[in-house]
């Protein structure tokens, strides 16, 4: 990671006092090499039986997740935190933190309804020669009631032992919102909050540079462990997550840019873009959030606003994982477990979906959702065994799909409520996410003229 401060220098600019600088290669092109080498070695140790290259692409996989684990408990306490209280700073703050909950729903209502009209066109379960007998009952279950006499903890050490993100959030609001009541007197502690969450993000950026490097292990043991025979048989239902995902980044989001913010779909993805090929890689909301919320801010949404919307979206906000993929899991399971299902099984899809999103927690996977909805319309729990061997694959166009509308929320509310800054927006490029992680570049980058971002509606 290079420690030159000038991000927006071209790139064969020379540095002074040295010889002539190595070119780059942009993040973007470090994601597509480890795809594409993470694919061949994977070919190779499957192809060839090398169970030592299925051994390390295992391993460096694993390692990558390990590491954005580690820093999600206290990442997603000190941001929850943080953001809570920053939103002092913002005039009408309890009208935009309405209003974000309010459009974090109605795009989950579509993605549910986008997802269940796929299912029902296409039948994924149908012809893929899977029986019950193939699926083996889920070690995680979810409820309704565990979901919510889970919400509370026993106490403040297990919830960070044993990463239970909901119970994380419960207490980092809690703690939130005693702040703000506490005023003046909390401000050493919000100092202090302020600053850890800080050297979090900087450390999560080291883990994020290795990203390129944790794709290769990633997709590579995919491919060497399920083989190619094995996506065949999800081979419909593995479409049909893609393209419900692509139906709702790429036309339902445009169209809310388009109609209700009325601002450049094109130039959203243009600004979003190193966040949402972060999120397809490391299939973390939370993992990705620390860049979602630098895209945000680049996009014109003040960051006062962002910090609150973005660590509040990146835990419950999941079109993907929340809303198309159970929809269409439960019609899966259900057409090989040959239950029929009414019209009331489908309102209660969109409900499990709409209200019990958080249980997803912007953790890689998306299990405590699927056994929560699958509990909820009295399916078996042997159906997620069926979709465990096939969900890293699905996971990474999921979490995509979940960070895109991490981003476009604050941009729809902050440009309804008149505190969008539209000329950041349209300027917005797809600038290296190289440049994210280093807060020299951000304060050289912030020191540029330019219109100043309102902060007050």
């Amino acid at each position: 990671m290079s420690a030159n401060p000038a991000s927006a220098a071209p790139e064969a600019e020379q540095p002074t006092g040295s010889g002539s600088r190595i070119p780059r290669f942009p993040f973007w092109a470090q994601i597509v090499a480890g795809l594409v080498l993470g694919v061949l070695l994977g070919w190779l140790a499957r192809s060839q039986d090398l169970g030592w290259l299925v051994t390390t692409l295992d391993e460096i996989g694993s390692l990558f997740v390990q590491l954005l684990k580690l820093a999600v408990a206290p990442l997603v306490f000190f941001a929850i935190l943080v953001s809570i209280t920053n939103l002092r700073q913002v005039n009408n703050a309890a009208r935009l933190a309405t209003r974000t909950l309010l459009w974090f729903m109605i795009t989950s209502l579509i993605a549910v309804a986008i997802g269940l009209a796929i299912g029902l066109i296409t039948n994924p379960g149908s012809g893929t020669g899977l029986t019950p007998k193939d699926g083996a009952l889920s070690e995680t279950k979810g409820s309704w009631i565990d979901f919510l006499t889970g919400i509370v903890p026993d106490n403040v050490i297990t919830p960070f032992t044993e990463l239970n993100v909901l119970q994380i959030v419960f207490m980092a609001a809690v703690a939130g919102i005693a702040a703000l009541k506490l005023g003046d007197r909390a401000k050493p502690i919000l100092t202090l909050s302020q600053s850890i969450l800080e050297l979090l993000q900087k450390a999560l950026w080291w883990v994020i540079r290795l990203a390129p490097i944790g794709t290769v292990g990633l997709i590579g043991y995919a491919i060497a462990d399920y083989g190619w025979d094995l996506i065949g048989k999800y081979a419909t239902f593995t479409a049909d997550v893609y393209i419900g995902c692509a139906l709702v980044m790429f036309g339902v989001y445009p169209l809310l840019l388009a109609t209700v913010a009325k601002v450049s779909p094109l130039q959203f993805f243009k600004g979003a873009w190193p966040a949402i090929q972060l999120a397809f890689v490391s299939r973390s909301s939370v993992g990705t959030m620390p860049v979602t919320q630098k895209v945000t801010e680049r996009l014109g949404v003040p960051k006062e606003y962002a910090s609150f919307a973005v660590p509040f979206g990146a835990t419950t906000k999941m079109d993907g994982c929340a809303a198309i993929y159970p929809a269409l899991a439960a019609i899966f399971i259900a057409q090989i477990f040959d239950v029929q299902l009414g019209i009331g099984d489908y309102l209660l899809i969109a409900f499990v979906s709409v209200i019990g999103s958080a249980a997803t927690a912007g953790l890689t996977g998306a299990t405590v959702m699927l056994t929560l909805t699958l509990s909820t319309l009295g399916l078996p729990l042997e159906g997620v065994g069926l979709l465990m061997a096939i969900d890293p694959i699905l996971d990474m166009m999921r979490t995509a799909t979940n960070v895109a509308g991490q981003a476009l929320v604050p941009v729809i509310v902050a440009a309804r409520e008149k505190i969008l800054d539209h000329d950041a927006y349209n300027s917005a490029s797809a600038s290296p996410i190289d440049s994210f992680g280093d807060t020299d570049r951000d304060e050289v980058r912030d020191a540029e003229p330019k219109s100043a971002v309102p902060v007050t509606a």
